[in-house]
């Protein structure tokens, strides 16, 4: 009896066009293993808590004023509104390919196998790096809520070596409660996402009133340039990187449609709202902070960023309660990036595009939750962290580089989405029907305007935050490796993918000539 091949090992599986709305997963040719009982909030949830506005913008707040000043508030709408652009394609998507893996599903039914399993490696990656970027942002808020977080001792600053190093510690002992919740049961992972998600809504709408409420200055100040160090545009240009560090992760929505109960009408809707209520949030909680800092000029809003703002604006008492409720938001981001990153890992293997697909694709019947990705996933960002004890110029170093991936990993779904389009061989089958019997969502005519934007958008910004500025990256001098490490370690990632590709092509060759 012949050996059965390893299942990385095994022929590509053919790409199917989009199954017939309300169909079964099993039309895309797969069998229905993961469990199906993600409602329509548990699906909005999954995507505001990846975007989680508390953790991203307490973590990158200061970032932008650094270099932006007060000014920096405008890339936010400029910023939301060419997410909403991305939002909008991957919506249409979403209602056609239901599938876990959406970045790789989507790409590879647009374009071709390979072509989408590099979208999937990259975006895989970038999640990992995400992963360990928001495990990092409890640094941001947790010694200040108590000195005793500060385990290591020391500046509890994440750019100085103490901080950089207990941000690592605390960011690891995430990683293990997060790991361990992505083990245990879809049910139970929803069941905090929503609770989490809720509390970080509330959360957010209360601290945005009262720095509202608490304003020292008015909205005016948002078109002061004195803190715009490197000029207006470069200013505008770095400042983005708070926003578009936040607004990304609405696709989680769509990665976990195969658990979502009629995920064709509720996954393109829970795309959309889930980044325009994350970017409603963050863009007032960046102006609360602005118009409530006690001063401009200090330092300390460059330095501590919104943090600095609660507890000197509100108070040490009612400061620290509110912080209590971002590390909340940070823990269940940390969640909901890691539960995105395995239905990736997950997808890929199911498909044998992964080493040891075998491992990486089993589900546990009992949880209905892939065990192996989530340990892969939760290792590897661990691994992440150890960067921050060599320098705290690591902590500004993983956060763009996980945007950079996602950005690129995005644009490769918009970008064959736009060749099929102009081909005329993209249909949006507006004669589709969802579960509840109503046309599939569509961009209609606006569809093409809307995807060449989305497309210039993405590639645009991916250049901007790749882009080896030295006073951004390394600005005490002497690390050229961190000045260079979003281009270094995304050349790595394709060059370890496509090396990988170019082995198991030839193991395949090797096997058939036997």
């Amino acid at each position: 009896m012949a050996a059965t091949a390893p299942a990385d090992l095994r022929p590509d599986p053919p790409v199917p066009p989009a199954a017939e709305a309300g169909s079964s997963l099993e039309e895309f040719g797969y069998r229905q293993e993961l469990h199906r009982s993600l409602g329509r909030y548990a699906s909005f949830a999954a995507g505001f808590s990846f975007i989680s506005v508390l953790t991203t913008v307490f973590q990158f707040f200061a970032v932008g004023y650094a270099f932006g000043g007060p000014v920096f508030f405008w890339t936010w709408p400029a910023v939301l509104a060419g997410q909403l652009l991305v939002a909008a394609c991957f919506a249409e998507l979403a209602a056609r390919y239901p599938i876990s893996g959406a970045i790789y599903q989507w790409s590879s039914r647009l374009s071709n196998l390979t072509f989408g399993w590099f979208a999937g490696w990259i975006m895989v990656i970038g999640q990992v790096v995400v992963v360990a970027a928001a495990a990092l942002a409890l640094q941001m808020v947790m010694p200040p809520i108590w000195s005793g977080f500060q385990i290591l001792g020391g500046d509890p600053s994440p750019l100085s070596p103490t901080g950089a190093a207990n941000a690592a510690v605390l960011g690891t002992l995430l990683l293990v409660l997060t790991t361990w919740v992505n083990v245990i049961d879809n049910r139970v992972m929803s069941v905090i996402n929503r609770i989490g998600v809720t509390a970080e809504i509330i959360g957010a709408v209360l601290i945005v009133v009262l720095l509202l409420t608490h304003s020292e200055r008015s909205p005016g100040i948002t078109f002061h340039t004195s803190g715009a160090e490197t000029g207006l545009f470069g200013a505008l240009l770095v400042g983005s990187f708070t926003a578009a560090y936040v607004m990304i992760g609405f696709d989680s929505a769509g990665e976990m449609s195969e658990e979502t109960r009629d995920p064709l009408r509720t996954a393109p809707r829970t795309i959309l709202s889930a980044l325009g209520a994350a970017g409603l949030l963050g863009g007032l909680l960046v102006l609360g902070g602005l118009l409530a800092a006690p001063s401009l000029t200090d330092g300390n809003l460059a330095a501590d960023g919104m943090s600095y703002v609660l507890t000197s604006s509100l108070g040490d008492g009612l400061g620290r309660v509110l912080l209590a409720d971002v590390v909340v938001a940070i823990v269940v981001a940390t969640l909901a990036v890691q539960t995105a990153a395995c239905r990736m890992l997950f997808s890929m293997a199911r498909d044998g595009q992964l080493p040891c697909s075998g491992l990486l694709s089993k589900v546990n019947r009992r949880t209905g939750m892939p065990t192996a990705p989530a340990l892969v996933v939760g290792v590897l960002a661990a691994a992440l962290l150890l960067l921050n004890f060599s320098s705290p110029d690591a902590f500004l170093a993983i956060g763009t580089t996980c945007i950079v991936m996602l950005y690129l990993a995005y644009s490769m779904v918009t970008g064959p989405l736009l060749v099929r389009r102009l081909r005329g061989t993209y249909s949006s089958r507006t004669e589709a029907l969802d579960e509840a019997g109503k046309p599939l969502f569509s961009l209609g005519r606006w569809g093409l305007p809307v995807n060449v934007l989305a497309l210039l958008y993405g590639l645009f910004m991916t250049v901007n935050l790749a882009w080896p500025r030295a006073e951004v990256y390394d600005p005490a001098g002497g690390h050229w490796y961190f000045q260079w490490f979003t281009v270094l370690f995304l050349t790595g990632t394709v060059a370890l993918g496509a090396a990988y590709r170019t082995y198991r092509a030839y193991r395949k060759r090797a096997a058939s000539a036997r």
